[in-house]
């Protein structure tokens, strides 16, 4: 395999000519700036290359194994969690009121995508880690918090969601577990959880699982659920946390993917537990986990499109194969092969845009959470519940079929384990599926998002792109994107007031139509601030037009799709399947 190399130029570009981050950063009273952001992706990208990237094959060739009850990791993950925690990767987003380092959401997401293209199955135990303590820090009491973050947020212990029963996935109404207090602030947990990622390790330290459950008296159906906070091991007498509570791994998931990730059947046997937020409440304490979760599952299909181009890269540079297009040389690198360069430009493009995208929207989470003005704070936490579901859904299809895109360039080859593209292809299908499958974010985002603020969130959304791009110099990827911006327009307004199954049969394409105008946006800015000569700005040039050319108009069949409505998907009847 080729090394991988973190994408540190295209961060500072990001940072400097694109993403206008000194100028947020000013308006939000913050102490940071373009050059030391990217002194620290630069770091971050050194834990991993030398760290992370080495134990990503051997840990999925291993898997973790569950030896008398007891999770084993890969040879090397236990050390490099260890090495990860005290060099304070683990905290560094994280409240500074409890040990984080506080610094901007951006460079989290960005470290997180290269964490993805590195080793995905390490990635997890941070990447759970920040989720529970964000719901933590939201929701449950001052005394949970004293107690349980700034371990976790050091790295010394680390943190799962237990959501998912094997009758209850997306339908959270169904689930059984049951809450019974206790009369002194404990309640004993009962009941069985599957596919929990991160559900125990040999780490060391405790695991915090936040465990989603019902009361004896709760109402049914998702009005009836409460959240809890149940540790891995209880206070001793001392404070001491030594006593290991009444939970349990039954089995670990055999997967198609994400091997040296442990995937647990968790066992909760009365197991003491405190609540987080209200009684009943435990869906909007959820959300706050299963959105920065979304985030970050979004730029996992990110970074392994970026990884997997690495490799594809470098191998279509050095395999010789057949002729030039003019006959006279031969063998010649595969690169020089049209469809070649068409499968490595369709990764690039989707990369490098979502790059910018997802930036552009972890700084709009910095300025939800930052900005001195309740107005902008409003206003920027709006775009990004608005832009959640598509960063989650349509960066892990793209990601997907750009690492399928990128084994096909290596033939056979890629089809072996030698060259560890097919543990790209596997490992990156899970993106699709976890924190809430793609078909559910995109009726999510028709469903949910669209009718924000009557809909002038995303009528907002469509008239800062539109303004941008009107008001900077044409090209063909700005009239490319205006363009497709026109079809988005009017598919928005026909899908308002829709019946459900209209909704339902539109919504897969509409967010992809979305995912493509909004990385058409990104590539205009970019085509804007590279105006130099170097070949950093000339590629960005080059790559802008072939996904103008190549790829925007992909919005004239999504919108035909969507306007031909749900009567050909709903004709047949189900006996007929």
């Amino acid at each position: 395999m080729y090394n991988y190399v973190p994408p540190i130029d295209d961060y500072r570009f990001l940072l400097n000519d694109v993403l206008g981050f000194d100028a947020m950063m000013a308006a939000m009273g913050r102490d940071v700036d373009a050059d030391l952001a990217a002194a620290i992706l630069e770091q971050a990208g050194r834990m991993c290359t030398d760290r992370l990237h080495p134990i990503n094959r051997e840990g999925d060739e291993q898997g973790s194994r569950l030896v008398d009850g007891e999770v084993r990791t890969p040879h090397g993950f236990a050390d490099a969690w260890r090495d990860f925690a005290q060099a304070g990767w683990s905290s560094l987003s994280a409240d500074p009121a409890y040990g984080g380092q506080g610094l901007p959401f951006v460079l989290q997401l960005w470290f997180d995508e290269m964490m993805a293209a590195t080793n995905l199955s390490f990635g997890l135990f941070p990447g759970l880690t920040r989720g529970a303590c964000e719901a933590i820090m939201a929701h449950a009491d001052d005394a949970l918090k004293t107690a349980y973050l700034p371990p976790m947020i050091s790295g010394e212990w680390t943190g799962a969601m237990a959501l998912t029963e094997s009758g209850a996935g997306t339908d959270l109404a169904l689930l059984k577990t049951r809450a019974v207090p206790q009369g002194d602030g404990r309640h004993a947990i009962t009941g069985q959880k599957i596919f929990i990622s991160s559900g125990d390790h040999d780490f060391g330290g405790n695991i915090v699982h936040l465990v989603l459950a019902r009361l004896p008296d709760a109402p049914a159906g998702v009005k009836g659920i409460s959240l809890f906070l149940v540790p891995k091991y209880l206070p001793d007498d001392h404070g001491a946390f030594t006593m290991r509570n009444g939970m349990s791994v039954g089995a670990l998931e055999k997967k198609m993917g994400i091997h040296a990730q442990p995937t647990c059947v968790m066992n909760y046997d009365d197991a003491t537990g405190w609540l987080v937020g209200a009684p009943n409440k435990g869906l909007a304490a959820m959300f706050t986990m299963m959105n920065a979760e979304r985030l970050m599952v979004g730029i996992q299909g990110l970074g392994i499109a970026g990884a997997a181009y690495i490799q594809a890269a470098g191998y279509a540079r050095e395999r010789l194969q057949g002729r030039s297009a003019d006959g006279a040389r031969g063998p010649v690198a595969i690169i020089d092969h049209a469809d070649v360069r068409r499968m490595l430009l369709n990764i690039r493009a989707f990369v490098e845009a979502g790059r910018a995208l997802g930036g552009w929207t972890a700084l709009q989470l910095d300025c939800a959470h930052h900005h001195p003005d309740p107005a902008e704070r409003a206003r920027a936490d709006a775009l990004v519940a608005l832009l959640t579901p598509v960063v989650k859904a349509a960066f892990t299809d793209f990601g997907f079929e750009s690492a399928v895109q990128a084994q096909q360039v290596f033939g056979g080859h890629g089809y072996i384990r030698e060259w560890g593209m097919e543990q790209y292809v596997r490992d990156a299908r899970i993106a699709q599926i976890y924190e809430g499958t793609n078909g559910v974010q995109a009726m999510d985002l028709v469903g949910r998002k669209l009718p924000l603020g009557d809909g002038t969130v995303v009528e907002g959304f469509f008239d800062l792109i539109e303004r941008e791009i009107e008001t900077g110099e044409g090209s063909i990827i700005a009239d490319a994107t205006l363009s497709a911006l026109g079809l988005l327009r009017s598919t928005t307004a026909a899908l308002r007031g829709a019946g459900v199954a209209a909704t339902g049969a539109a919504a897969v394409d509409y967010l992809r139509l979305f995912a493509l105008v909004s990385m058409g946006w990104m590539w205009s800015r970019m085509a804007v601030a590279a105006t130099g000569d170097n070949p950093l700005h000339q590629s960005k040039r080059a790559v802008a037009t072939f996904f103008a050319e190549r790829m925007l108009p992909q919005a004239q069949g999504l919108a035909a799709c969507i306007a031909a409505g749900e009567s050909s998907i709903m004709a047949m009847d189900a006996d007929a399947f």
